[in-house]
């Protein structure tokens, strides 16, 4: 005979005290399941046991056992069918608390074979005398119609819904017009639906009525739904506009952010009809003290803030106009914050706070965090470019940062003051021997191309600027790619303003690009003015020396259309990315993916074939001869490259290529490039041989009458002269190679 060891384990433990004879022990036992629950434990094994304590008078006890039901329903599907007769004797209980939580609980255990034993209770609570239970019935609608959207119209919970809203009570109201919101954004998505469907929620002037009346009685999170349903609501006439918009003004004064934002997505909607100035002037006034007033909010929630005001900005300017100084930055602000003030400091820069911005600005450019400081650097040039008289104190600021000779300080400087250079021409001369000056203080391709723009740009009155560029045309395959083109348009900027001085530097920096360089970017612009300089020097002055529009502040990070969208989607998550909603929720990217599914096999070679003469004629004529590769965000003018477009448009191919009547378009590149027949061999009108006795297009030709020999030595023509040599075979192979490459 042997004798069996007791059985241990905590769960073990916990089962003995669930089936205890003892209440307390019951009960405390129930609340050790739920502890473990809460921190991860797997309990699912006590599911029959907890159970059984279901049936108590006691609500707490009651609440932990629902809450332990809700968690494990979908993993005990089939033990979930016994508490259903306690579900639907609690939906009559006399307690109404305990009628609210029964019908919540159903609503939420989302398992199907509870889904069929849910109407009947459902029917008599949102009919029920308690506002408390109707109110969660309402919800447990939207709940049911997730699951199973036919159950719920079959029933007429729908309309049950729709009557609701003429409730006495306004949390009633509130849960309902939350509900019916959910269904119909649901439905909505469905396509299949007839229009008159009782799932979608059309806001009536009755309606709109008994909304407004609810607005002011419900807690915070109703108000918040009936917003976004008055947000939703379209006005008859500008008097409807005008009522909404004082009624809901009141909300402005809630201690609840989301409510406040809420109230002003609605005014901003409505406010779009109203046609009395004076009172669009006092909407706007009565709207800056909330805004400000979520400033003192914790981090987070200032963040969301500062991304929605950001925004309102955008379209009205004069909301904050006075408020500049609430906007400067705290020493414990997070990074996040600050670069978001930042940018709304500059939107509300004029000419009567630009001194204490600028002052603002200096001090945070001595911070330690090397982000922040590149920022506050680049708002100081975004505000030079805003506010044309400050541009010189901001320039002045400019000049005592780079003096601090902090490297990431003097490089962020260099960089924008090539885009004052562009918004002030011929302006601030006397600032570039101080830039050239930190030249060795540079390391990041963006502050080379700068300087390099720079020197380019002013060649003439620089008299070492064949020495500096020289510089880094001695390491020109060794730089990134935005540099080596920099550094190419700068050459030949400089070769044309002093042709005598920059011969060799400018034969130097064409070979080394066309024969060394494996960008196909920099080898095609590269191409390009070799083809100008050999063949009409008029065209590339014309070309590379074009006077560019002065760039300018765009007054809006996103589109107009865009902005008036992201305005009615305020204090939501599209206002915080800035973005629409379909492009960061699920339904969007499906409806993608649907898209590119149906796409025919053959599609893409056809698009291919059709996008053929928009790559060569985008990349040649305009990408690639946009000769000052400015990324710049605060540019809104046209690209200098349409200059080369219209000089390039001259030549009959050229013209066919742009205009895209092109039958081959690869034949007319090949035509603009002095080819001949099919290949791309033919010598330029005027070349010399080049090092390794490959012939190659001299860019001197035509210019002073000089011309490079192969060593690199002057010679002068004498008239009549003709350098036309042929081009070998394998030359010809070799620069087909090289153009197909560039595609």
């Amino acid at each position: 005979m042997s004798i069996r060891g007791p059985r241990k384990g905590e769960n073990y433990e916990l089962s003995v005290d669930l089936n205890s004879e003892y209440r307390d022990k019951r009960k405390d036992a129930i609340k050790r399941v739920i502890a473990s629950m809460t921190v991860g434990k797997d309990v699912s094994g006590l599911f029959p046991d907890v159970l059984k304590n279901m049936q108590t008078e006691d609500l707490e006890q009651k609440k932990l056992v629902y809450l332990y039901l809700m968690n494990y329903a979908k993993t005990q599907p089939e033990l979930v069918i016994l508490a259903v007769n306690t579900f639907v004797k609690d939906t009559d209980d006399p307690n109404p608390l305990v009628r609210a939580l029964a019908i919540r609980t159903m609503g939420c255990l989302r398992a199907e074979k509870i889904i069929d034993y849910l109407c009947d209770p459902l029917q008599k609570c949102l009919r029920d005398e308690n506002p408390y239970v109707r109110k969660t019935a309402a919800l447990c609608v939207a709940k049911l119609y997730d699951l199973k959207p036919e159950l719920v119209i079959d029933n007429g919970f729908l309309e049950q819904l729709h009557e609701m809203i003429a409730d006495a009570n306004p949390m009633v109201v509130a849960n309902t017009v939350g509900a019916l919101t959910d269904i119909h954004a649901s439905a909505t998505s469905n396509a299949s639906l007839p229009p008159n469907d009782p799932a979608i929620f059309t806001i009536t002037g009755t309606v709109l009525t008994k909304l407004l009346i609810a607005l002011n009685e419900c807690s915070e999170w109703g108000r918040v739904a009936i917003l976004n349903a008055l947000a939703r609501y379209t006005a008859q006439d500008d008097k409807e506009s005008e009522h909404i918009c004082e009624r809901v003004v009141p909300q402005f004064q809630h201690i609840n952010g989301s409510v406040v934002l809420a109230a002003v997505k609605v005014i901003m909607i409505h406010m779009r009809r109203v046609r009395r100035d004076d009172l669009v002037k006092q909407l706007v006034r009565k709207m800056a003290p909330p805004l400000v007033t979520l400033l003192s909010s914790p981090p987070e929630v200032q963040w969301v803030a500062l991304r929605n005001i950001n925004l309102l900005l955008q379209k009205r300017s004069d909301i904050l106009s006075n408020e500049m100084r609430v906007f400067f930055c705290k020493y414990n602000d997070p990074l996040y914050v600050k670069v978001e003030k930042l940018d709304i400091m500059v939107r509300l820069a004029g000419e009567n706070n630009v001194d204490a911005l600028l002052s603002e600005l200096k001090e945070y450019a001595s911070e330690v965090d090397v982000d922040f400081v590149r920022k506050s650097i680049k708002a100081i040039g975004q505000t030079a470019i805003k506010i044309e008289v400050a541009a010189e104190r901001c320039v002045n600021v400019l000049l005592e940062l780079i003096a601090t000779r902090v490297s990431y300080v003097v490089q962020e400087a260099v960089v924008v003051m090539k885009d004052i250079f562009r918004r002030y021409p011929a302006t601030y001369e006397g600032v570039i021997p101080t830039l050239c000056a930190n030249l060795d203080e540079l390391e990041e391709p963006e502050a080379k191309a700068s300087l390099i723009w720079i020197i380019g740009e002013y060649a003439s009155k620089i008299d070492n600027a064949d020495a500096l560029l020289g510089f880094f045309v001695d390491t020109f395959t060794e730089e990134s790619y935005p540099v080596q083109l920099q550094t190419l348009t700068a050459v030949v900027k400089l070769f044309l303003k002093k042709p005598d001085s920059s011969q060799a530097l400018v034969q130097k920096v064409l070979d080394t690009a066309t024969k060394e360089c494996d960008s196909p970017d920099v080898r095609d612009r590269a191409y390009i003015y070799w083809r100008l300089l050999s063949t009409d020097p008029a065209a590339a002055k014309a070309v590379v020396l074009a006077n560019r529009p002065p760039i300018s502040l765009s007054r809006t990070s996103v589109s107009q259309s865009l902005l008036e969208e992201l305005l009615g989607e305020i204090s939501t998550l599209a206002s915080v990315y800035h973005k629409p909603a379909e492009t960061f929720i699920g339904k969007g990217r499906i409806g993608a993916d649907a898209v590119q599914k149906k796409a025919e096999p053959g599609d893409d070679l056809l698009a291919t074939q059709k996008a053929l003469q928009t790559v060569v004629a985008g990349r040649q004529a305009e990408n690639l001869l946009d000769f000052d590769d400015d990324d710049i965000s605060t540019s809104d003018s046209q690209p200098s490259g349409l200059a080369a477009t219209q000089v390039l448009s001259q030549t009959p191919a050229a013209a066919n290529l742009l205009a895209g009547t092109s039958s081959n378009p690869l034949d007319d590149l090949v035509s603009i490039f002095g080819g001949s027949g099919g290949g791309f061999g033919a010598a330029p009108a005027s070349a010399t041989s080049g090092p390794g006795g490959a012939a190659a297009p001299d860019p001197l030709a035509g210019l002073g009458g000089l011309s490079l020999s192969g060593g690199g030595s002057m010679s002068p023509l004498t008239p009549g002269q003709s350098q036309q040599p042929q081009a070998t075979p394998q030359q010809s192979q070799g620069q087909q190679e090289d153009l197909l490459g560039l595609f």
